[in-house]
């Protein structure tokens, strides 16, 4: 398959992305989807949604379902699919304000904004689509763009608590960029819900892509809320539960998810979860981690039923 030149790619930096293991994880998509046999896409952990855009540039995918319980993500999404010039918009006067402060009041003009995105937070309708949701996502991107280490993350009451970055240029807007991701946006179904709604919506031809909150390797390195929702052991169970389940109609489904084995050799959840799948373990960095010399090479899991 000739590959496509990848002109959208994420637009939001995410816990997790999947952008350093495309290459790897490209060698374990299912043959039938590389053959264009597979029409239809579903990624329930859509996030930064790295493999969706991979995806969809590169295969001849002909329409894609988009979820996540995050409904401050789902509502960005909507919003480039339904109104990126008026999203470019609204970034544009954000960026153009923030770039002409020097770094102290940039500091300040981010935590008004991270105030104020809070404090507006009960006035949304995260179910119905209006013109408020503009305003939103393009707050939400500013604040993912500026922020500390380029994380979204959101406490217990849903409210946005990542401090500040101090990056001498960010990279606010990217038009290019968005109008791409709108495009493709173009032939997909975004929603909220939880990942357990991929059963009441599949039919034949999918290739699932499972890609939920990590499971902690160590009890210091938990980052299962990126929501205000936690995912625990009982929702890996219950994943695993659901992936044996659609395993049998003939979809092809993939999974990630840490490996334990990197901190414990002798820790078989996984093995025991998903036994009599394909297993197979990837290098990967770890990102995210407040102290530098704990970055560095690790093995993640990709799980297959092909």
């Amino acid at each position: 398959m000739h590959q496509i030149l990848v002109k959208a790619k994420p637009f939001l930096k995410w816990a997790g992305g999947k952008g350093q293991l495309l290459e790897q994880i490209d060698k374990h998509l299912p043959i039938e989807l590389k053959k264009g046999k597979i029409k239809y896409y579903y990624e329930p952990f859509l996030g930064g949604g790295a493999v969706f855009f991979h995806i969809m540039q590169k295969y001849p995918i002909q329409f894609s379902y988009l979820s996540d319980l995050n409904e401050e993500l789902i509502l960005v999404y909507s919003v480039l699919q339904k109104s990126v010039e008026q999203l470019i918009n609204e970034l544009t006067k954000l960026s153009n304000e923030y770039y002409k402060i020097d770094e102290t009041t940039r500091e300040e003009y981010f935590y008004s904004i991270r105030h104020a995105f809070n404090e507006k937070r009960s006035k949304i309708d995260f179910d119905n689509y209006s013109a408020n949701w503009i305003e939103r996502a393009s707050e939400t991107i500013f604040l993912n763009r500026t922020c500390y280490n380029g994380l979204f993350r959101l406490n217990k009451n849903g409210a946005f608590n990542v401090p500040f970055g101090r990056y001498k240029n960010p990279r606010i807007l990217d038009e290019d960029n968005l109008r791409n991701v709108s495009k493709l946006l173009e032939r997909a179904k975004i929603f909220k819900a939880d990942f357990a709604e991929v059963k009441n919506i599949i039919d034949k031809d999918f290739f699932i892509y499972f890609d939920p909150p990590y499971r902690p390797i160590s009890k210091t390195a938990s980052f299962t809320s990126y929501s205000k929702y936690d995912f625990i052991d009982a929702d890996q169970k219950r994943l695993a539960r659901l992936f044996r389940e659609l395993s049998h109609n003939g979809n092809k489904l993939l999974l990630s998810n840490s490996d334990p084995k990197n901190e414990n050799p002798n820790d078989d959840f996984f093995e025991e979860l998903y036994g009599g799948f394909n297993i197979t373990r990837i290098d990967a960095n770890r990102m995210i981690n407040c102290n530098a010399a704990k970055r560095g090479q690790i093995k993640e899991l990709l799980i297959t039923n092909y």
